[in-house]
């Protein structure tokens, strides 16, 4: 039996309320992620992207449709599940980096496999391991003050890919890069990906990208 897709989108609607106004930003979406694949979505600011990787993400609850990730119905699921679920299978990478300040790089990327609870020692070999890859070896005792915007985009999605989740969602990682620091990241984020065999939904409104 061949293993299930690592993301299964069908029929996907959702509105807000805005103002006493409903605003439908997705509607009627089909999806499919496949192993070892990179899927760009782009779009207008406000056109749903991000709201559509929330829902997959299980970070907002679902109002039309199906969201299946590894064979599971994200519906059907309580909030543990789902955090379970994204703690060892989905990574994220944000426009933002959203690293935190007071951690060293090395800790920043280690975050995802403290949750995870794996041994301190195993923790230390892969993220040595996942910087390397990333370019940024010499750098885990560092902070995140004394990067670059592309180095701090780097660790982000070391830290993304840490504990080699089979579903990588990217907002908009190159958002707050220069042109050639975007450039890296992508080609990075590309390599690691097809390394990894990981499905990567990426959105961004820059057709270049």
């Amino acid at each position: 039996m061949s293993a299930p897709q690592p993301c299964r989108v069908t029929g996907l609607s959702h509105t807000f309320a805005r103002g006493g106004r409903e605003t439908r930003v997705l509607d009627a979406v089909d999806l499919e992620l496949e192993p070892g694949r990179s899927t760009a979505l782009v779009g207008r600011s406000g056109s749903g992207k991000s709201t559509l990787l929330n829902l997959i993400g299980g970070l907002e609850p679902l109002q039309e449709g199906e969201i299946e990730l590894f064979g599971e119905s994200l519906g059907t699921l309580d909030d543990r599940a789902r955090t379970l679920l994204r703690r060892h299978r989905v990574g994220f990478v944000h426009q933002a980096f959203n690293l935190i300040p007071t951690l060293s790089v090395g800790d920043n990327v280690a975050l995802p496999l403290a949750l995870a609870g794996v041994p301190a020692r195993e923790r230390r070999e892969r993220v040595a391991a996942e910087l390397d890859a990333v370019g940024l070896g010499g750098r885990a005792v560092d902070h995140p003050d004394t990067l670059s915007g592309g180095e701090q985009q780097r660790v982000g999605i070391a830290r993304a890919l840490v504990h080699r989740p089979p579903l990588l969602l990217a907002d908009e990682p190159t958002g707050n890069l220069d042109a050639e620091s975007g450039r890296r990241v992508l080609a990075l984020l590309s390599e690691l990906v097809e390394r990894q065999d990981t499905a990567m939904l990426l959105v961004t409104h820059s057709l270049e990208v």
